[in-house]
């Protein structure tokens, strides 16, 4: 057993990502003594490969409207979003030598290009502060005393002798949910917030592919449509809809529309509802002008091949497809399709379908559903209701978004809380 270290620090920060490097940096630029826990060789892992390796740093989009993304929890985001929000996260970076750039539906990227370069400077700038971080030391149980935070208990990677405590006042867990475990989110901190009382909203992979029933989603694999509209149905009834793009996949569905309606598909499959997904091809286009659309072609092609004359309308490798679930035979002339087949077809182009049968597992997601019920949590402090000195940021709270940077600016500014909360009550003493 290793010797334990007693008082050395205010505040020990669970997990080297996002929100444990932002809550480190400022709380030590305060004189809070922090000790950052990481269990894998380096930190901010997940951080590293995020927006396909570029880092989607946040969005330009307002207030409300980016509340909105987060859905039921977004008001609790409220108070932290307030004092540090995109504009103050791009000014900080810009301080620290990142500049950044935005590009479409206002997402917010290094001009680098490069995740690397975020997680570099973040990790210079927290040591530069003060802030330790001591890697490949997982904490394997909290210390608490009459709902007081005491301390952690930890084992070192490298240490073959144990576990051993460390003491502080404060505790923050910030070590992500559960998706793409390869990178340190194992959900750790989930039952780390159980052992002390907290009450943990079942978990679910948001943001993550979906698998389709039957072999169509396979014959159309590595296709991808854009400027389609996405309807969610659960249990014949519309739920949402998204426009954008998508991707077929070898088990089914991907892309920017299908991750945004992911979330409401793990919910409804996890209660055993049947879902299905509804492709419009043609949006722009009303039933009846689709109608007018395709008996102009039919006529002014009447002589060519349905196989054929699919090209003016469809990628060519949807026109099997199209031909195969619409029952038109392939080799049949336009002007020979009755009043029923171009229905037929008109009604596919408008409600393509595909039943879902399961999303993709954790190792795919981008980002966790559920989490520390945000009930249990202060919002204006990150601090836990129920312990003293027991704070939470980051993606281990019941707070999930839709892709376009709005997940990481809620790691940022719910670690920047975190911090400026531990340093205000070493002001005043209750650390000691």
């Amino acid at each position: 057993m290793q010797k334990d270290i007693q008082n050395k620090y205010d505040l020990l920060v669970v997990g080297a990502g996002a929100a444990g490097l932002m809550a480190a940096g400022i709380a030590a630029n305060k004189g809070v003594k922090v000790l950052v826990l990481e269990k894998m060789p380096r930190p901010a892992i997940k951080l590293r490969i995020t927006g396909k390796g570029r880092c989607n740093l946040t969005n330009a989009a307002p207030l409300l409207e980016f509340m909105d993304h987060f859905g039921r929890n977004g008001r609790f985001l409220r108070q932290a979003f307030i004092h540090f929000f995109s504009d103050e996260l791009v000014t900080f970076f810009e301080s620290i030598g990142v500049k950044t750039g935005i590009e479409r539906g206002g997402r917010v990227f290094p001009l680098s290009n490069s995740a690397k370069e975020i997680v570099d400077a973040l990790e210079k700038w927290a040591k530069q502060n003060g802030a330790k971080i001591m890697l490949n030391t997982k904490v394997v149980g909290l210390l608490a005393e009459e709902a007081k935070m005491q301390g952690v208990r930890m084992r070192n990677k490298n240490v073959k002798t144990g576990t051993f405590a460390i003491y502080a006042k404060a505790v923050l867990i910030a070590t992500g949910g559960k998706s793409y475990p390869a990178t340190g989110s194992t959900g750790d901190g989930y039952w780390l917030a159980q052992s002390v009382g907290h009450t943990i909203i079942p978990i679910l992979p948001a943001l993550v592919p979906l698998e389709t029933a039957g072999e169509t989603a396979r014959k159309l694999q590595g296709l991808s449509l854009k400027n389609i509209k996405v309807i969610l149905w659960i249990n014949n009834k519309k739920h949402e809809e998204q426009f954008g793009e998508m991707l077929f996949t070898h088990f089914g569905l991907s892309g920017p529309v299908i991750l945004t309606v992911s979330k409401h598909v793990s919910f409804a499959l996890k209660e055993s509802q049947q879902v299905e997904i509804s492709i419009d091809l043609k949006p722009a286009l009303s039933e009846e002008k689709l109608d007018a659309r395709l008996l102009r072609d039919l006529n002014e092609h009447g002589k060519m091949k349905m196989h054929s004359l699919l090209k003016l309308l469809l990628p060519q490798k949807m026109i099997s497809v199209c031909l195969e679930l619409t029952g038109i035979p392939p080799d049949k002339l336009a002007n020979q399709v009755s009043a029923q087949e171009r229905k037929k077809l008109r009604t596919w182009l408008k409600d393509f379908r595909l039943q879902i049968k399961s999303n993709r597992p954790f190792k795919e997601a981008i980002i966790t559903a559920g989490g520390v019920d945000t009930k249990e949590v202060d919002p204006r402090t990150m601090q836990s209701k129920l312990v003293q000195g027991l704070y939470f940021a980051g993606e281990i709270l019941d707070i999930d978004a839709d892709t376009g940077g709005f997940n990481l600016q809620a790691a940022f500014s719910t670690g920047w809380v975190a911090a400026n909360a531990v340093a205000e009550d070493r002001k005043k003493n209750l650390l000691t």
